[in-house]
């Protein structure tokens, strides 16, 4: 499958899922690259993993693991959600809900937070386990929801945000926007800056509402449509929105890469990129990987490209996540790959198994999170240098 899989509408699914011509010949043009033996020079290796459900390959859902610094939780497709101490993989508790999940889970304030495909908000107590309640949202929930001290604010698959009161679920406030006629399947995470909380609109807008009372403190064309069929004029925000003080950073597909003053909505910075993925940062950089799978490097402070690498064309890179001195990004056929930050040369390369990683790595303190379409997780950390070798790509990865 290529990222055209998720464009909603089935008539252009047809013609662009798939990599065969009308024929039935295979389109080489289309297959993702093979990948190429490189130079370990980063010691990862795993710790743990735990099975945490059934599969949800090929479904594009927001699952990816959270934690609070000593626990991490996860959700399968198939309504577990699981609990585990960081740096075991134990399970401390399992919650079977028995419903469709399609995002989280969202941590804080003592709870855990997942959506599942007919809209519906499910809160866990994140002590036990326990059901506080649900909530429905009124359209599928596709990433992951932000949990503050007093709210609980979910994007979703109809063009909403919305904010829930942590008490009981009831509707604080809402902003929606209006849908275009063709989309990509997936939503923006919502972000806080100070007071705002960031969100990012299938119209190719950035938006900032008052956490309070949802009131729009501003709005910013981050990937204005262009082009005269829908095709052409798909424009969402999708994926990561990333916040560096007062600094937020956003990417649209078809659009742009961009820095945006969180005060006033300024861009102060844009690049030409087309991504769904979102931007991911750390205190230098900032990074993202375009439609084609070519991962990018730009400077932070100015959107300057450092460094673009190739070697994961059309093989679906998920959002690549600054760790140890590396950027890791995981694929469809279950490789995880690490490249250096310095200048995006591969330093290491694991395989969790054989089902695609669809979402972002998670970092948590040493710890890298991985989960995989299978309903798989499993943590790494990075170990003293390794001797220099050689990693083929079909080596998988090693146990601790």
């Amino acid at each position: 499958m290529t990222h055209a899989s998720r464009i909603a509408g089935l008539a252009i699914a047809a013609l662009l899922l798939g990599g065969c011509s009308w024929f039935g010949k295979k389109d080489e043009a289309s297959e993702p690259v093979e990948l190429v033996d490189i130079e370990t020079t980063l010691d990862v290796r795993r710790v743990w993993s735990v099975k945490l459900g059934d599969d949800a390959e090929f479904l594009r859902v927001m699952l990816r693991p959270a934690g609070d610094g000593n626990r991490v939780y996860a959700a399968s497709r198939d309504g577990n959600v699981v609990a585990m101490e960081l740096e075991s993989g134990k399970e401390v508790w399992r919650t079977e809900l028995e419903l469709t999940l399609s995002a989280g889970p969202g941590v804080g304030n003592g709870l855990v937070v997942v959506g599942s495909a007919d809209g519906l908000v499910i809160v866990l107590d994140a002590t036990d386990g326990t059901e506080r309640w649900r909530a429905d949202s009124g359209g599928e929930v596709l990433s992951p929801p932000l949990v503050t001290d007093e709210y609980i604010v979910i994007s979703t698959i109809d063009n909403r945000l919305r904010a829930l009161r942590v008490f009981d679920g009831s509707d604080a406030w809402s902003v929606e926007k209006q849908t275009p006629a063709l989309t990509m399947r997936g939503s923006a995470t919502p972000a806080i800056a100070s007071n705002a909380v960031i969100a990012g609109f299938d119209s190719g807008r950035l938006v900032a509402a008052n956490l309070e009372d949802g009131t729009v403190l501003w709005e910013s064309l981050l990937a204005p449509p262009s082009g005269r069929s829908d095709l052409e004029r798909l424009s969402d925000i999708d994926g990561e929105i990333s916040v560096v003080g007062q600094d937020i950073y956003a990417a649209g597909y078809q659009g742009r890469v961009a820095a945006v003053a969180a005060e006033s909505g300024q861009i102060l910075w844009a690049r030409e990129i087309s991504t769904y993925v979102g931007v991911a940062v750390d205190w230098t950089s900032a990074f993202t990987v375009n439609e084609s799978g070519e991962i990018i490097a730009l400077t932070r402070r100015n959107g300057q490209e450092n460094w673009r690498q190739d070697s994961l064309l059309r093989r679906e890179p998920t959002l690549p996540v600054p760790f140890n001195t590396a950027v890791v990004s995981g694929d469809l056929e279950g490789y995880i790959h690490f490249f250096s930050k310095i200048d995006g040369t591969p330093v290491a390369r694991l395989r969790q198994g054989s089902a695609a990683i669809s979402a972002p790595p998670t970092v948590i303190g040493n710890y890298l999170l991985v989960q995989s379409d299978a309903g798989n997780i499993a943590a790494y950390t990075v170990r003293q240098r390794a001797a220099t070798r050689n990693a083929s790509p079909e080596s998988e990865d090693e146990g601790a």
